[in-house]
C-alpha cells in the first residue's frame, strides 16, 4: 500500500497527465477549424469565412445535445434554437425575407463572436479602404446596399431611374442599336460619385450578405429578386465558355468553340443576369455567376419552394411559385442549351386600375373596366407576354361584386387573390403532374363558383372547357390570352375547339366561341416599355335570317319553284361557308397618348350588363353611356 504523501504525488500526477492530454485533444481540434486571428490576408477572406460558416451551421443543426450533459431546461432552449435555425435554413431559399434575415444575422453573430471578425480585419474580405482593388461586384454591391439604407425595397427602381439606366443607350459591345443594359463603367461611375466610408456594421452586413448569396442564396441575383421588380431571370444569353461541361449535355463542343473564338467579344452564360423593369428588359452586364456550376446551383435551388419535385434529365423544366407569391420557370439540358430560370414577381400593392391605367382620359377604360365587372361580361384580356395581363386581371377582380364566389384555374399559383381580397369567397386549383387543367376545371363545376377566372388560357383543351364553361356552368367567365387582334382570338379558340374534338364544323365552332365572348381587352407595350390599353373591344355576333320557304302549290308555276329552290340553296351554302359569322367594334381605344371614345357599346350588350347591375350601378352605367356615346341608351 502507498503511505500517505506518496498517494498524494501519484494522485497530483495522474491529475496533471488526464490534463495534459485535454489540452492536447484541445489543440488537435482546434488546428482542424479555421484561424481566428492574424494578419496575414488569407484569415478572414470570403472563402475561408464561408466555410467556417457551413461547418459550424452544420455542427449546430446536427449535433447530438444528449452528449452534452445539459439539464432539462438548458436541453429544451437549445433544442428550441436548433429546430428554429432549421427551419430558418430550410425556408430562406424559398423567398422568405424574414427567414433570410434571420440566417443573416446569425451569420453575422458568428463571425464576430466565434471567428474574430473585427473593424481591423474585415478589410481583408472586402477592400472597402482601397476603391482601387475593388471588382465591379464589390462596388455594385457596395452603392446597391447605400441605396437599400435609404429606399428600401424600391433601391433598384431609384438607381435606375437617378442615373438613365433604364433608358434606351447605345452601348459598346452591343452593336449600332440602342439598348437597355447596366455596364460596369456605369457601376464605376456611380461608385465615384455616390460612394462614402462605412462603418463596421455596414461593412459586416455587406459581407454577411456575400457569404450568405455563395452558401444559401441565389448569387448575385439574391438582393436583386427581393426588390420590387417585374422579374429576374439567368441563364438566357452568352456563350458556354466551358466545353467540356457543354459536352456533358449533348451539345456541340466545336459550335461552341467556334463561338468563342473571340473570348473578348463574346459575353459568357456567367454574365447572364436580366431584369424585367416596368415591361423592359434591361441586362445587367455588370454582374456575373462566375461559373456554370454557380449559375446550375442557382437553378437547383430557387424553384424548391413546397417540394414541387426533381428537375432532372427527363423531366427537363419546372413551375412553380415562391413563398412571396413570384413564379419561377425553371429550364436544364438536355431540354434547354443551358441551365436558367425565370422569375416573375407580381407587386400586389399595384393592382388597382387607377396605377396601372395612365394617359390622357384614363378614367375612361377605368370606368369601362368597372361596369364590365359589375355587367358580368365574358371577358378576355390579350397581350403579348410582359404587356401586364395578369396584374391588370388582379386589379379588376376588385370592381366584381363582392356577393359573387371566385373559382380561379391556373398553371401556377401567380394571382393570389386571396391575399388581396381575404374576406371574399375565393378559390384557386393549378394543374398538378396527375390532374390537368380539363379536370380541374370540371371540378369547379361542383364547387358553387359563381365567377370562373382563368390564369391563362393557353392550351386546347383549356380552351375548350372555357367556353363550355362559359355557357353553362357560371355566370360569367375572366380569362387571359396571348391573342395579337381580335380575329386571332376568335379563331385560337375555334381552332382549339376543332382540335379537342368538341365540334367538327368549323363555322359552328366559331358560332360557339362568337356566342360566348363579349369583350377583349388587349394591352401593349411600346419600344419604351410603356403599358396601355390599345383597345377595348365588342364582339358583335351577325344575326342570321331564316331561309324561307319556297311559295307554290297548287296554282304555283314549276319554274317559279324551281327558281326559288335555287335561291334557297345558294343562300345556304353561302351561309354554311361565309366566314364571318361575326363582326366587332372597338369601343374605346388609345390614339396619341390619350385614350378616346370611338364606336358605341351594343345595345344588346348595354341592356344585359344593365339588368346584371344594381339600381345604383346601372342608373351610373347608363349616364357614363349617355356621356361618352351620345343619348339612346336605355330609352
Amino acid at each position: 500500500m502507498f503511505s500517505g504523501p506518496l498517494f498524494n504525488i501519484l494522485f497530483m500526477a495522474i491529475i496533471l497527465l488526464f490534463a495534459a492530454l485535454f489540452i492536447y485533444l484541445r489543440w488537435l481540434d482546434l488546428r482542424k477549424r479555421p484561424p481566428v486571428s492574424g494578419t496575414t490576408g488569407v484569415e478572414f477572406t470570403i472563402e475561408a469565412m464561408t466555410s467556417f460558416v457551413k461547418q459550424t451551421l452544420h455542427e449546430l443543426t446536427h449535433s447530438q445535445l444528449t452528449d452534452l450533459g445539459l439539464h432539462e431546461e438548458e436541453y429544451k432552449r437549445r433544442l428550441n434554437q436548433r429546430s428554429e435555425l432549421r427551419k430558418a435554413l430550410k425556408n430562406c431559399i424559398s423567398g422568405d425575407v424574414h427567414e433570410k434575415q434571420y440566417v443573416k444575422q446569425f451569420m453575422a453573430d458568428l463571425l464576430v463572436k466565434s471567428y474574430g471578425v473585427t473593424e481591423g480585419n474585415i478589410d481583408q474580405a472586402i477592400p472597402f479602404a482601397d476603391p482601387r482593388l475593388l471588382s465591379v461586384q464589390d462596388q455594385f454591391e457596395i452603392i446597391f446596399y447605400l441605396y437599400k439604407l435609404q429606399y428600401g425595397q424600391d433601391a433598384l427602381s431609384m438607381m435606375l431611374e437617378l442615373h438613365g439606366l433604364a433608358e434606351l443607350r447605345v452601348l459598346p459591345g452591343y452593336g449600332d442599336e440602342p439598348v437597355y443594359a447596366v455596364t460596369a463603367s456605369d457601376v464605376e461611375q456611380m461608385y465615384a460619385n455616390e460612394s462614402r466610408s462605412l462603418t463596421f456594421s455596414e461593412k459586416l452586413e455587406i459581407v454577411v450578405q456575400r457569404i450568405y448569396q455563395q452558401f444559401k442564396g441565389f448569387s448575385v441575383i439574391d438582393e436583386l429578386r427581393d426588390q420590387r421588380i417585374d422579374g429576374v431571370s439567368g441563364g438566357v444569353s452568352g456563350i458556354l465558355a466551358d466545353e467540356s461541361f457543354a459536352a456533358s449535355y449533348g451539345l456541340d463542343p466545336l459550335r461552341m468553340l467556334q463561338a468563342s473564338v473571340q473570348p473578348d467579344r463574346k459575353a459568357r452564360m456567367t454574365e447572364s443576369v436580366w431584369i424585367f423593369y416596368r415591361g423592359k428588359t434591361i441586362h445587367m452586364a455588370c454582374l456575373s455567376f462566375g461559373t456554370e456550376l454557380e449559375l446550375k446551383r442557382v437553378c437547383q435551388n430557387i424553384y424548391k419552394y413546397n417540394h414541387p419535385g426533381q428537375l432532372s434529365e427527363a423531366n427537363g423544366y419546372k413551375v412553380n411559385e415562391m413563398k412571396d407569391g413570384s413564379r419561377v420557370v425553371v429550364v436544364r439540358p438536355p431540354f434547354s442549351e443551358s441551365w436558367a430560370f425565370f422569375v416573375r414577381k407580381f407587386d400586389i400593392r399595384s393592382a388597382t386600375l387607377e396605377q396601372l391605367v395612365t394617359g390622357d382620359n384614363a378614367q375612361l377604360p377605368i370606368q369601362m373596366l368597372r361596369y364590365l365587372m359589375k355587367g358580368s361580361r365574358i371577358t378576355a384580356i390579350t397581350g403579348a407576354q410582359g404587356s401586364g395581363k395578369t396584374t391588370l386581371l388582379m386589379a379588376m377582380i376588385e370592381h366584381i361584386y363582392p356577393t359573387y364566389t371566385l373559382r380561379v384555374q391556373e398553371m401556377a399559383f401567380e394571382l393570389h387573390l386571396r391575399k388581396i381580397y381575404s374576406r371574399r369567397n375565393i378559390l384557386s386549383f393549378r394543374e398538378t403532374d396527375r390532374i390537368t387543367g380539363q379536370e380541374g376545371l370540371d371540378l369547379q363545376k361542383k364547387t358553387d363558383g359563381t365567377v370562373n377566372i382563368l390564369g391563362e388560357v393557353a392550351s386546347d383543351g383549356v380552351s375548350s372547357w372555357m367556353i363550355q364553361m362559359s355557357q353553362v356552368a357560371s355566370l360569367f367567365t375572366v380569362f387571359t390570352h396571348h391573342a395579337k387582334t381580335f380575329r386571332d382570338l376568335i379563331f385560337s379558340l375555334r381552332n382549339s375547339l376543332l382540335k379537342s374534338g368538341v365540334f367538327h364544323h368549323e363555322a359552328v365552332a366559331e358560332q360557339q366561341v362568337v356566342q360566348v365572348i363579349n369583350f377583349d381587352i388587349h394591352l401593349k407595350r411600346d419600344a419604351a416599355g410603356k403599358r396601355y390599353i390599345e383597345r377595348i373591344t365588342e364582339c358583335i355576333p351577325k344575326e342570321k335570317e331564316p331561309l324561307g320557304m319556297i311559295e307554290g302549290g297548287a296554282h304555283g308555276s314549276v319554274r317559279k319553284m324551281l327558281g326559288q329552290f335555287m335561291q334557297l340553296q345558294a343562300e345556304y351554302y353561302r351561309r354554311v361557308h361565309d366566314q364571318s359569322s361575326f363582326s366587332f367594334r372597338n369601343i374605346i381605344e388609345f390614339r396619341d397618348g390619350g385614350y378616346v371614345a370611338a364606336e358605341p357599346i351594343s345595345e344588346r350588350n348595354f341592356r344585359e350588363m344593365a339588368e346584371q347591375m344594381s339600381v345604383e350601378d346601372a342608373v351610373m352605367f347608363k349616364e357614363f353611356a349617355q356621356t361618352n356615346w351620345g343619348n339612346g341608351y336605355g330609352s
